[in-house]
């Protein structure tokens, strides 16, 4: 995560690696981040910096990644005629701000100048340009100031001149956008301006004890130290609390009063490296798979990942952004909330089309009407006279143009009637699809809203992206995306008589285990009417009668892993597997089932359950 340590830590590995180097190459990845080779101390060096507005950061690559020659802006061609060609002879981070500052300078009489940018090297340790790399600093030198914001849906990349006026920027903030702070060339480049906050790294025990009386008792300790202390990130807080508590989440109620002089010291310690600089960069990995880094060590990740050293902090970043950018840790709050947000617009647009499907079956119910008005009027042409608006049989009233005759307003009817025929006859087939397609994004979203861990999520966006839906992921972008992961091998959990329950996690995963892993005659489960999982029950023996106590320890986990999770009593459906269809053209795990019977059974997870005996 991109705090105020991190970006601290980022800005001493560039004044060590790449401070007076020569500025060999630079160009635009995309219209928010940008890519430079970098020659100092006899080694080149690829510097990335990006205002992604989901995931903004600058580090050091292990490769210059490719820029798009054809992408031409002005913030672009600015930063070829001032940067490309110049030293960096400054580096500099403002005290607790997610800022980089890096100066450099030019000469502008065309010396330094050079062709457009060549396609970028894979050694990235060759030397090169070496006579340049002690170019006088002299005279005649043009400074400029690359300016790296890191601040969420408001980071920036800016260039400005040696007076402090914006030149041009990534983004473009008008004065409408922000009038605190526009960001527009030829306007003063004025710094974020700072919250009005305690400095973290002078927190003393009654400080602490003021901030904590602001606090309310169900808020967490994390979230009452992030909105009252500067530069303190949700990772910060989290632990802070845990090496005050123990428990990252703590709430503020359980904090004992006492422990304010603690508060203090822990915060302080953690911030203590902005002073000694002395960064102990790691990354931490769940299943093999990077999901979380820090510039110091942090316990609550330690105590749910495996913590590995990082050789600096621009490994650790490259490390976690080589699985697809930066995910929040355990239960990856964030990701999933993304995926739901995702699903839930897909949602929102099926629904949409649905109503109007169902609209347009409404209306073609009178479709039959039509076609009884136009023989009507052929049976009672002998009553309509020319300029007649209605004709009145029998209580009936069917509409005439009066500017047709009697056999044109028939045909007129029955023309309208075929076309809406027409049109009506895919209605309901076009109906049971989206009422299906919404079923599974249903499902989809429970599953992703229970999913735990980055493997778990991963297979749930993957899953998304197959149905079409990932377009809606903006912030999974192609170059940073994970490999397509291989389906996950379902693990069975062995039930107190020996018999084994599998449990589908995601709709790839329903779909193995009814049709992959359950034989013809196992027990299937799914709960009643709701999205949910899809549960297996492989019999140790094959048996005419079901243990009752074994589908119940079943059903329970099906209405765990379920919409219902939160009910006292769920409705399970139970039957044979073989009773079991894949409804054809849905979606993954979408299946019509018969011959079941329905019990009532209370939401257990394996814990509880493995607690009661009745999992091994």
């Amino acid at each position: 995560m991109f705090d105020v340590l991190t970006v601290a830590a980022i800005a001493d590995e560039l004044n060590e690696s790449v401070l007076d180097g020569r500025i060999q190459k630079i160009g635009l990845v995309n219209a928010t981040t940008i890519a430079a080779e970098v020659y100092a101390h006899r080694r080149r060096r690829a510097l990335v910096a990006s205002a992604d507005s989901e995931d903004p950061a600058v580090w050091i690559a292990d490769r210059l990644p490719s820029t798009d020659p054809g992408l031409i802006t002005p913030f672009g061609l600015l930063l070829r005629k001032y940067v490309r060609g110049g030293f960096l002879i400054g580096i500099e981070q403002p005290a607790l701000e997610r800022v980089v500052r890096l100066s450099i300078v030019k000469r502008l009489d065309g010396h330094n100048d050079q062709p457009a940018d060549d396609p970028v090297e894979d050694d990235l340790d060759l030397e090169a340009d070496e006579d340049d790399d002690d170019a006088p600093w002299s005279a005649g030198m043009n400074r400029v100031d690359l300016i790296v914001e890191i601040m969420g849906r408001h980071s920036n990349l800016i260039l400005v001149d040696d007076q402090g006026t914006v030149m041009e920027s990534a983004k473009r903030v008008t004065a409408r956008m922000s009038r605190v702070r526009p960001v527009l060339p030829k306007v003063q480049y004025t710094m974020p301006p700072p919250p009005d906050k305690p400095d973290p790294r002078r927190l003393t025990s009654a400080s602490a004890e003021t901030l904590l009386a602001g606090g309310t008792p169900s808020a967490t300790l994390a979230d009452v130290l992030v909105r009252g202390l500067r530069g303190v990130s949700p990772q910060i807080g989290r632990e802070i609390a845990f090496r005050l508590t123990g428990n990252a989440g703590v709430k503020l109620g359980a904090v004992s009063p006492e422990a304010t002089s603690e508060l203090a010291r822990y915060t302080r310690n953690l911030f203590e490296p902005l002073l000694t600089r002395a960064w102990q960069s790691e990354v931490y990995t769940q299943e093999d798979v990077a999901i979380g880094y820090a510039a110091v060590p942090l316990g609550h990740l330690a105590a749910i990942a495996s913590a590995e050293p990082a050789d600096s902090i621009s490994k650790a970043v490259d490390a976690l952004r080589a699985v697809g950018g930066e995910t929040g840790p355990r239960d990856h709050a964030q990701r999933r909330a993304r995926i739901v947000a995702a699903i839930d617009r897909e949602r929102e647009k099926v629904s949409s089309r649905l109503h109007s499907l169902q609209e347009q079956h409404r209306r073609s119910a009178k479709t039959e009407q039509l076609r009884e008005w136009g023989e009507m009027i052929f049976a009672y042409l002998w009553q309509i006279q020319p300029g007649d608006s209605t004709l009145e049989i029998d209580g009936m009233t069917v509409p005439l143009d009066p500017a047709l005759g009697a056999k044109d307003n028939a045909q007129a009817y029955f023309e309208e009637y075929r076309k809406a025929q027409r049109a009506g006859q895919r209605l309901p087939e076009h109906i049971d699809e989206a009422e299906t397609e919404l079923s599974y994004l249903q499902q989809l979203r429970v599953q992703a809203e229970q999913a735990e861990g980055f493997a778990a999520i991963e297979s749930i966006r993957q899953e998304f992206d197959e149905h079409g839906g990932g377009r809606h992921l903006v912030q999974e972008k192609p170059g940073n995306r994970s490999k397509k992961q291989a389906p996950r091998k379902v693990t069975g959990l062995t039930e107190v008589s020996g018999n084994t329950i599998f449990i589908g996690r995601s709709g790839r995963e329903n779909d193995q285990v009814t049709f992959d892993i359950g034989g013809a005659e196992d027990t299937w489960l799914h709960v009643r009417g709701i999205p949910g999982s899809h549960v297996i029950i492989r019999w140790l023996r094959p048996a005419d009668e079901e243990d009752v106590r074994a589908v119940e320890t079943a059903a329970a986990l099906a209405a765990h892993y379920s919409g219902s999770r939160a009910n006292g009593l769920v409705e399970v459906d139970v039957t044979r597997r073989k009773n079991v269809r894949k409804i054809k053209g849905a979606g993954p795990g979408m299946v019509t089932y018969r011959n079941e019977h329905t019990i009532a059974v209370r939401p257990r997870d394996e814990t509880s359950l493995k607690a009661e005996g009745r999992l091994d």
